[in-house]
């Protein structure tokens, strides 16, 4: 008897991190694709950089940065649910079956595992952006990491 793919993989939960890059595009297109296949919930998660005041603004008052803390905040956070919006668009998914999050962090490898958990989820289908040598290792991989780190199984796109 020939199984289906539906029934050989159970990923009822998957995450699709993206940072808005036609890398992560890619990657949110795969991981549609395989929940429509599976017929899986996607969870599409992006984890906003908290805002840090340039260094020269030692001289403003208190009020004067919380302001401009607050107003830089909401600009990244508007940001982060456009990238979430044009995600969910390219995912091309119906209603219902796929979700939107995002955190603030400064580590996005943290956040994504972070999210896994929080949202059930099963697989993590994210990108790669293919650096290697010398740069890849020092610039560190938000992929490797999860890779690393992660206790559920990660399918990486090229």
């Amino acid at each position: 008897m020939k199984k289906t793919l539906r029934e050989i993989h159970k990923h009822k939960n998957i995450l699709a991190p993206t940072d808005g890059s036609a890398f992560s595009d890619k990657a949110v297109k795969e991981a549609a694709e395989l929940a429509k296949e599976l017929g899986s919930k996607l969870v599409v998660f992006y984890a906003v950089p908290q805002y840090q005041l340039p260094p020269l603004t030692e001289g403003l008052s208190t009020a004067t940065s919380r302001q401009e803390k607050e107003r830089a905040q909401k600009a990244l956070e508007a940001h982060a649910q456009a990238v979430l919006a044009s995600a969910a668009q390219k995912a091309k998914l119906p209603n219902g079956t796929l979700d939107r999050h995002f955190v603030v962090s400064n580590s996005p490898y943290a956040a994504i595992l972070d999210a896994a958990k929080k949202f059930k989820c099963d697989l993590i289908v994210m990108a790669s952006h293919g650096i290697r040598g010398v740069s890849g290792l020092l610039l560190g991989s938000e992929t490797q990491k999860v890779l690393i780190h992660s206790k559920i199984p990660v399918l990486v796109v090229r």
